[in-house]
């Protein structure tokens, strides 16, 4: 028992002897992140201004509303009792984030990090394209057995909608990334324009990416 509590004592000294040199030229600015890496997630908080680590913890689940209060509850008592003040933090935009950040520092600036959602952003695009691929692929027109008659013009346009229709499937998946590159040469701009014919939604979502 007294062995334990040795070591959790070294341990606290060396940690606030770490923070005494990570705060030493504390800025204000705090960026806080959290890293994904299998089942365990990181969450660290560093100098914005400095690139300094201040702190981090491993936790061996996703975190929740808890852990982060928690973990910004250590960075508050780090801070204050240093006598330095926080002037804003910078998060990557995750809905952990603003709630706690209130309860623990008050209404401090809060700025988003713009690769972050930049990314969340070209996530959403491409989900949204394989929406539209399965859409395209469970539109597909029902016919009837043996050739249309020459006649029966409705007939003949669903066969030909069902013909193309594979082909159109293949290039909406094959061709997605046309919709999230950053930049498009005047032959994948054609080849955009082409497999997005009937699709004016596909290229608002071009047009999303280009504004960002």
């Amino acid at each position: 028992m007294g062995q334990r509590l040795g070591e959790k004592k070294a341990q606290g000294q060396m940690e606030g002897a770490f923070l005494d040199w990570a705060l030493a030229a504390f800025a204000g600015s705090v960026a806080a992140d959290a890293l994904y890496e299998g089942p365990s997630c990181v969450l660290s908080a560093v100098d914005n201004r400095q690139d300094t680590r201040m702190l981090d913890q491993v936790l061996d689940h996703d975190p929740n509303h808890d852990d982060m209060q928690a973990f910004l509850g250590r960075l508050q008592e780090a801070v204050d009792g240093r006598g330095l003040a926080r002037t804003g933090i910078t998060t990557d935009g995750s809905a952990l984030y603003p709630e706690a950040i209130r309860e623990v520092f008050g209404e401090v600036p809060q700025q988003l990090c713009p690769f972050h959602v930049i990314a969340a952003l070209v996530k959403g695009v491409l989900r949204a394209v394989a929406s539209e691929r399965e859409r395209l692929a469970n539109s597909k027109p029902t016919l009837k057995r043996g050739r249309p008659s020459s006649q029966d013009k409705a007939a003949r346009r669903l066969a030909r909608k069902s013909t193309l229709m594979p082909q159109k499937i293949r290039d909406v998946f094959q061709e997605r990334f046309l919709c999230v590159k950053r930049r498009l040469k005047p032959s994948e701009r054609q080849r955009f324009m082409h497999i997005t014919r009937g699709l004016p939604h596909r290229r608002t979502l071009r047009e999303i990416i280009e504004h960002i």
